[in-house]
């Protein structure tokens, strides 16, 4: 059974004749009389009954009418979701995201596509940047933000440097000081963020450089849960600053600047499979994140 039969009975059976629905589809009246027969012969019944200057269904053709309908129906409905998944107005986008990043960037990028792209539906998956670069090169996700890691499969495009700062707890004696030297540190119980990530060994590093062996009281795989410690005045903590750019404008945490020490900074990227077909949500959120960041993607 073919589209082009069931838009030549659903046609001429609105119309009420061949030559009308002939006219209408831009074919010889001859071309949809045989498209009609082929269908008749396909279902074994007739589906007209054939008058001198038009046709009438037949009980048959009255009970398939609202079927063939649906079915195209359905297909154009079809055809306009690939046009905008194509234009990116609708479809699926799916996008890794190191943890950070994840809950203190991408909401903002999103919350402007969203606005932008409201029928687009949105995954979003979170590890280390390793995690992430493994889920691009396996088509599990389109698009990964994430520390730079070169792979000759993946276009890597860094956007912005996240800076670590210290942090102390507003009850602590070294929130009202502005500034401290590695020195003052070193008896400090110090908490640290994910032991497995990128900004442990950037922490360590820090201090090594300085010859300051940090006093180490918590590991700890989350952020918020760090901050709360920090809060609670455990310890103190070296966080990314988008992280905590809410608490330091509370006055829950304090943010300190490391005398003579060199700012801790790591550098985030986005990352998509090269030679890979883009999709249309894909396409806009490229577009997207290249506005926003000034980057050509």
């Amino acid at each position: 059974m073919e589209l082009a039969q069931l838009d030549a009975f659903i046609t001429a059976a609105e119309c009420g004749s061949f030559s009308r629905a002939a006219e209408i589809l831009h074919v010889a009246q001859p071309s949809l009389s045989n498209r009609i027969q082929s269908l008749e012969r396909e279902i074994g019944q007739p589906l007209f009954e054939r008058m001198g200057r038009g046709v009438k269904l037949t009980d048959s053709g009255v009970a398939f009418l609202p079927y063939a309908q649906r079915v195209l129906r359905t297909l154009r409905d079809g055809l306009l979701v690939l046009d905008g998944t194509r234009e990116g107005s609708m479809g699926r986008l799916s996008i890794g995201t190191a943890p950070a990043v994840g809950t203190y960037v991408l909401p903002r990028i999103l919350k402007a596509f969203h606005d932008n792209h409201p029928g687009v539906d949105v995954m979003v998956r979170t590890g280390h940047s390793e995690d992430v670069l493994q889920l691009v090169l396996d088509d599990d996700v389109q698009v990964g933000f994430g520390r730079p890691i070169n792979h000759p499969e993946v276009n890597t495009i860094p956007l912005y440097r996240d800076q670590l700062v210290l942090v102390v707890s507003a009850n602590h004696r070294f929130a009202k000081r502005g500034a401290v030297n590695m020195g003052d540190l070193s008896n400090e119980p110090l908490i640290v963020f994910d032991r497995d990530s990128g900004y442990y060994g950037l922490i360590l590093g820090l201090f090594r450089e300085l010859g300051v062996v940090p006093k180490q009281l918590m590991h700890l795989d989350s952020i918020e849960a760090t901050k709360k410690m920090v809060e609670m005045d455990l310890g103190l903590a070296l966080l990314p600053a988008v992280s905590v750019e809410r608490e330091i404008k509370l006055g829950t945490l304090h943010k300190l600047a490391v005398e003579t020490a060199r700012p801790v900074e790591r550098e985030i990227a986005v990352m998509y499979r090269q030679q890979k077909t883009q999709s249309g949500p894909m396409a806009q959120f490229l577009e997207h994140v290249s506005l926003l960041y000034g980057v050509e993607l």
